[in-house]
């Protein structure tokens, strides 16, 4: 079969689709005829080496898979599924620990199935177990235009909370706003329109995917009791550092969103997550906007564009 791989961690440039064997499940496995693969920021850092999951090249890229059953416990064969691994879904066929295989609804393509597990589970993760978020409350979102960012747009509207979406481009304020953003702020200044739309008391609860200079001022917007969940650097200038003081004066905390490790050490977490979000992608609440698509040769490029921050939305490669 072909598959997306990595020989030389060097880049998105060095992506290679070449024939591999397919690959044989174990007993706890689903085996999957791949039909789409969601373009992940992880996918970016396997390429580069820089992940913190390392394994030995050659490899297999794709982390987010939809596509069909072939055998595999709790499953039927052809039917519809998505699913979620470290690494090495991107080919024509994959296999996928049961735990982290879901039903797809019906309401929704291969294409938009493949860009929810990684992203949706995260923002899930971000707002109900780690900032507690409660129906009513305002939340920040960075890079509200990207895979993370979209999917925290919808689950925090899915669970009642007012969304405010920062950006850095007309654009990608057009495509927040169709997902139901409540307000729309630039990245430069976005602490004194945060204050301006709050009247001066700020956002209950910051998702940060970005990191960077806008750090320290996501902590200023913050109202009192207010929590920053660190995702991740996505601006890759550096790992911002927290001056306590501001935490006590405040009384805000930052927590950190490790979604994957958490959820790896819970066998079921995953599929209780899903279940918990099954509502919102029947309802329409969760309609995960995907943006440029790509064929398998194209992996590379698509992770490239990702690099650059060309994508809006998630990025999907269609294998089938």
């Amino acid at each position: 079969m072909r598959a997306a791989q990595v020989v030389t961690p060097t880049g998105p440039a060095d992506v290679v689709v070449r024939e591999v064997d397919e690959p044989v499940p174990s007993l706890h496995e689903v085996l999957i005829d791949v039909h789409a693969v969601g373009v992940s920021f992880p996918d970016l850092l396997l390429s580069k080496g820089q992940y913190q999951v390392r394994p030995e090249p050659p490899f297999t890229l794709g982390v987010d898979v939809a596509g069909t059953v072939v055998s595999g416990p709790g499953f039927e064969p052809g039917q519809r599924v998505a699913g979620v691994l470290p690494y090495g879904g991107g080919g024509e066929r994959a296999t996928v620990p049961a735990v982290s295989v879901f039903a797809l609804p019906d309401g929704l393509t291969f294409e938009q199935g493949a860009a929810i597990p990684m992203n949706y589970l995260t923002a899930h993760f971000a707002l109900v177990e780690r900032a507690g978020l409660r129906a009513g409350e305002i939340v920040l979102v960075h890079g509200a235009a990207g895979g993370v960012g979209t999917a925290t747009i919808q689950v925090a509207r899915g669970l009642g909370a007012r969304v405010v979406a920062v950006v850095s481009t007309p654009d990608k304020a057009d495509l927040v706003r169709s997902l139901g953003a409540d307000e729309v702020v630039p990245l430069d200044g976005f602490r004194d329109a945060v204050a301006g739309l709050t009247d001066g008391r700020g956002v209950d609860v910051v998702v940060d995917v970005v990191g960077g200079p806008a750090f320290t001022d996501s902590l200023r917007a913050l109202a009192p009791q207010g929590r920053l969940m660190v995702v991740g650097f996505a601006a890759g200038q550096g790992i911002p550092e927290v001056k306590v003081n501001r935490l006590l004066l405040n009384n805000v905390d930052v927590r950190g969103v490790g979604w994957g490790a958490y959820a790896l050490a819970r066998p079921g977490y995953m599929q209780e997550q899903w279940a918990d979000l099954l509502p919102l992608m029947t309802s329409g609440a969760i309609d995960p906007p995907v943006g440029a698509t790509y064929d398998l040769d194209g992996f590379g490029q698509a992770l490239q564009d990702m690099d650059d921050r060309r994508t809006l939305g998630k990025s999907v490669v269609l294998v089938r």
